[in-house]
């Protein structure tokens, strides 16, 4: 069995990397809204999202729980001007669920903009919001965080899980790095981000429980650690994870001392916003694959004992 501490050592230089690149996570609004405005808003809802996480799962140190708190504040206030940048972004593309999506957690933790409030409820009332295109993944994902929010999803989820790849179980072998992070982001709506691993219908469970340890290995092999951060968690959100020993030591061992996590290989050389682009996501698996899988290892000895 993987070492609880060497998991939770992970996710603790994770949140000291990112507390210490914090300005790395800023808007450009002077960009021209044709080449992705919204885009730079997605790395500030993947954080608040993580953060919630680690708040849920009460794992945390105080340090890591200090942290959490101080980058939600500093994003909320530096980042998004109070939410007033969320605003913006809504009128800049309407009919875009980025500011919704980013918004939400934040919501949950307790911060508060009811200018997207009003909006997220006006959109979600139009057929373009039922109209726009998205992957079916994507598409689930937006109907939990409707519901989530408290608004009646449209469509329901019950309409769109059988609708995604992983749903249909298909040939295990087929798998390349575009249907993975998919099937990882199926997980985490079908799940709440963890919270309800019973949400996962028991097909695609045991679908997971027998391809899930050959795709870890795979990724393994490939030092795709992006990827393997992000199966890692789908490990954890399964009804009986594994908590591979010999995945998270190899994780482990591939973040660097200062807690940033590469991609894939090894560190990325370049300018540091440059860099910081490259490596926050992986970074930011990081600490939510090691909060949850903390979190079950946990649990697992306390049944044990």
């Amino acid at each position: 069995m993987t070492d609880t501490r060497l998991i939770h050592n992970v996710g603790a230089g994770a949140l000291e990397w990112l507390w210490a690149h914090r300005d790395g996570f800023q808007l450009e609004p002077e960009v021209d809204p044709e080449v992705g405005f919204l885009e730079r808003f997605k790395p500030i809802g993947e954080l608040a999202m993580i953060c919630k996480v680690l708040f849920r799962e009460g794992v945390a140190g105080s340090r890591q729980a200090q942290l959490a708190r101080q980058l939600l504040d500093h994003a909320w206030r530096e980042t998004l001007d109070g939410g007033r940048m969320l605003v913006r972004g809504q009128l800049t593309e309407p009919i875009s669920p980025i500011p919704f999506e980013v918004y939400l957690p934040f919501k949950e933790l307790g911060y508060s903009q009811p200018e997207v409030e009003r909006a997220a409820a006006l959109n979600h009332r139009l057929d373009s919001w039922v109209s726009f295109e998205a992957t079916p993944t994507r598409r689930l994902g937006l109907s939990a965080f409707q519901r989530r929010f408290g608004l009646p999803p449209r469509p329901a989820e019950a309409e769109l899980r059988d609708t995604t790849w992983l749903a249909r179980t298909p040939e295990p072998w087929t798998v390349e790095g575009h249907i993975a992070y998919d099937v990882t982001h199926n997980v985490f709506h079908l799940t709440d981000w963890g919270e309800n691993p019973d949400g996962l219908p028991p097909a695609t469970a045991d679908y997971l429980a027998t391809w899930l340890p050959v795709w870890i290995d795979d990724w393994l092999d490939l030092e795709r650690w992006d990827l393997l951060g992000e199966l890692l968690v789908v490990d954890a959100c399964l009804p009986r994870p594994t908590l591979d020993e010999r995945a998270w030591e190899g994780f482990a061992a591939a973040q660097q001392p200062d807690g940033a996590m590469p991609a894939l290989r090894t560190m990325p050389e370049g300018a540091p916003d440059e860099v910081f682009d490259i490596v926050y996501h992986p970074t930011l698996v990081a600490a939510y694959a090691s909060v949850l899988a903390t979190s079950r290892s946990l649990s697992r000895l306390a049944h044990a004992s």
